[in-house]
């Protein structure tokens, strides 16, 4: 299976020596999952976006320090080709930005939410199990970094996991498309240096959350494998 990653950021300059930059964490964790997975990375600020959707049997976004809502035309060109992979039953998996992107693209409604910045681990419950969710976990906590959420479901959206800091936190539409707020490809390590990277935008309460946070479990590798397997159900 060849996978599209439609890159939308850069690690920090200084992080990349240490962590590499978003379509290697992205390589490195899904090769854990399947060794045999080919790439193409698609840096879409670029204007870099495949001409035909067939170009890869299925699509992952990065996460962004851009928003939405920012007006930005690249943005606005990604959102349009996720309504080509819709309208094509292809399959797409939304990653954090990308989440949110699905939702505003196919009718749903993006807007920085009321509680804040959501950093660290994230503690979330399965709502609804999916054939695809092998091995099976009732709850899946993830490394995240956001202030903007999904506030309202495009029609026809099932939530699939939820807390009551983020209730739309992992979506499905149909048999093709799937997000989540959250980040697998993000290591604990990588998720502190990133937080104090951010020291001066989040409150210090929120950030002594999250760095205490970090001291959890994440299930990174387990909801990667989810992700393959939706992208290899029929």
């Amino acid at each position: 299976m060849k996978i599209g990653i439609l890159q939308c950021d850069d690690v920090q300059e200084q992080l990349q020596p240490a962590f590499g930059n978003y379509p290697q964490m992205f390589r490195d964790l899904m090769l854990q999952v399947d060794p045999q997975l080919e790439f193409a990375v698609y840096d879409v600020r670029l204007g870099e976006l495949p001409a035909d959707i067939d170009e890869c049997d299925a699509y992952i976004t990065s996460g962004s320090r851009h928003g939405v809502l920012d007006g930005l035309a690249w943005v606005d060109e990604l959102a349009g080709f996720i309504r080509r992979l819709d309208a094509g039953k292809k399959k797409f998996a939304g990653v954090c930005f990308g989440h949110q992107l699905l939702a505003r693209a196919l009718g749903g409604e993006v807007e920085q939410s009321a509680r804040g910045w959501g950093v660290g681990v994230s503690f979330n419950q399965i709502d609804h199990r999916k054939p695809w969710m092998e091995p099976f976990k009732p709850g899946i906590d993830l490394v995240v970094s956001h202030q903007d959420q999904v506030s309202r479901l495009p029609q026809g959206f099932e939530v699939l996991a939820s807390s009551a800091f983020c209730p739309y936190y992992m979506l499905q539409y149909q048999d093709h498309l799937l997000s989540v707020q959250g980040h697998p490809e993000f290591s604990r390590e990588y998720s502190r240096e990133l937080t104090l990277s951010r020291q001066s935008r989040i409150p210090p309460n929120r950030v002594r959350e999250a760095l205490h946070s970090l001291s959890a479990e994440v299930d990174d590798v387990l909801v990667m494998r989810w992700i393959i397997n939706f992208f290899n159900a029929g």
